[in-house]
C-alpha cells in the first residue's frame, strides 16, 4: 500500500514488520524499527503505476512469528543460505550497480542451497532522471548502504509455506538461432551463435534486434530473462549476468505489452501476494503508468530476484497454508 510518511512511523512505532520502499528523502526521516527498505521513486500501486517521491510503498508482514536481519558484503552474500529459518522467507534488497549486486547476479545460479529455501527481492534504484541515490536500510538500526545487500528472515508459523513465483510475458522462436556465451558476466564482446564465434554488438546490429526484448533462456520448463542494459564500445552490457553453456535466444515480440501482462496475470491467478515487484522496464516498454494490475502492487525495480537475478519479470510471493 501506498501511504505517507506518518502512516509508515506509526506502523513501524507499533511494532509492525514491515518491507518498505520509497524515495531516500523518506526513508531517511523512519525512526529504527522492525523493517528493511530500499530506494525506488516507480510504484505499482492500487490506482496503478505511478512516479513519487511524497509517498512509501509499505508491506505489512503480519503473517511472520519473527524476524532477523543481516547486512551482507560481496564476499559474504551467500551466507542467507546459512542463516534463514528452516520454515520462513527471505526478503533480500540489493542496491543497483554495487558490487554486491554484481557478484549475486554473476553466482547465483550456481549456490544450489538458495534453492532450499524460498529467497525474494529486489535491486533498488533512483528516478531515471539520474537524482538520487540506490539505497537499502536497515531499519533495525537506521543505517543505509549503498554497497550492501539488506536481509530480513521471516519465520513462518507452522503449517505455512512461502511460495515464489514470476509472471514473464517473454519466450522464444524454437527456430531462432541458439547463442552462447563463454562465461558468467555482465558485459560480453564474445558470442557464438550456433557454434560460430562471432563480435554480439555487430549480430545484433546487423539482425537489427530490438534490444527492448530480452535474451531468454530455458531452465527447466520456465524462461528466464536477461536485459540489455546497452552497447557501447563493441560491448553488451546486461542488466543480469549471462551464464556459460546456457541456450539463449532473443524473445518473440509480444506486440501489445500491456495486454500481454493482463493475460498472463489473469492466467496466474494469485490472490492475496505478501510481496510483488514489477520491473522498470516493464513498466516503461508495458507503457504502465497509471495501468493497475491488481493483485500485484509494489515497487517498481532496476532488477527482481526470485532466488536469483532476472530481469523484465513480475515476481511475488504468496503464504500458503
Amino acid at each position: 500500500m501506498l501511504i505517507t510518511l506518518e502512516e509508515t512511523v506509526a506502523l513501524i512505532n507499533e511494532g509492525k514488520i514491515l518491507h518498505i520502499a520509497a524515495d531516500e528523502s523518506l526513508l531517511d526521516k523512519l525512526p529504527k524499527g522492525k523493517w528493511i527498505g530500499g530506494t525506488t521513486p516507480y510504484f505499482i500501486g492500487e490506482e496503478g503505476g505511478i512516479y513519487t517521491k511524497e509517498k512509501l510503498f509499505v508491506n505489512e508482514i503480519g503473517v511472520a512469528e519473527d524476524i532477523r536481519v543481516a547486512v551482507y558484503g560481496k564476499y559474504n552474500i551467500f551466507q542467507i543460505v546459512e542463516e534463514c529459518y528452516d520454515n520462513g522467507l527471505t526478503m533480500l534488497i540489493i542496491p543497483y550497480g554495487s558490487q554486491v549486486a554484481a557478484k549475486y547476479a554473476k553466482e547465483a545460479p550456481e549456490v544450489e542451497e538458495l534453492l532450499m529455501h524460498p529467497v525474494i527481492g529486489w535491486i533498488s534504484g533512483l528516478s531515471l532522471d539520474g537524482t538520487g541515490e540506490a539505497r537499502v536500510y536497515d531499519g533495525t538500526t537506521g543505517k543505509y548502504y549503498t554497497d550492501r545487500a539488506v536481509a530480513m528472515y521471516l519465520k513462518l508459523p507452522e503449517g505455512k509455506t512461502a511460495m515464489v513465483n514470476m509472471i514473464n510475458i517473454f519466450s522464444d522462436d524454437k527456430t531462432d538461432p541458439i547463442i552462447r556465451f563463454n562465461e558468467n558476466d555482465l558485459s560480453v564482446e564474445k558470442c557464438s551463435v550456433n557454434g560460430q564465434e562471432i563480435n554480439f554488438a555487430e549480430y545484433i546490429e546487423k539482425k537489427g534486434i530490438d534490444t527492448k526484448m530480452p535474451l531468454v533462456a530455458d531452465y527447466n520448463g520456465s524462461y528466464i530473462n536477461t536485459s540489455i542494459k546497452s552497447i557501447e564500445n563493441g560491448r553488451v552490457n546486461f542488466y543480469a549476468s549471462v551464464f556459460r553453456n546456457i541456450d539463449y535466444r532473443f524473445a518473440t515480440d509480444v506486440g501489445d505489452y500491456a495486454a500481454e501482462f493482463r493475460k498472463r496475470i489473469d492466467a496466474a491467478e494469485a490472490h492475496a501476494p505478501v510481496f510483488s515487484c514489477n520491473c522498470i522496464l516493464n513498466y516503461l516498454y508495458g507503457d504502465l503508468n497509471g495501468k493497475k494490475i491488481p493483485p500485484y502492487a509494489g515497487p517498481v525495480t532496476f532488477g527482481e530476484v526470485a532466488y536469483q537475478l532476472i530481469n523484465q519479470t513480475l515476481v511475488y510471493c504468496e503464504i500458503l497454508g
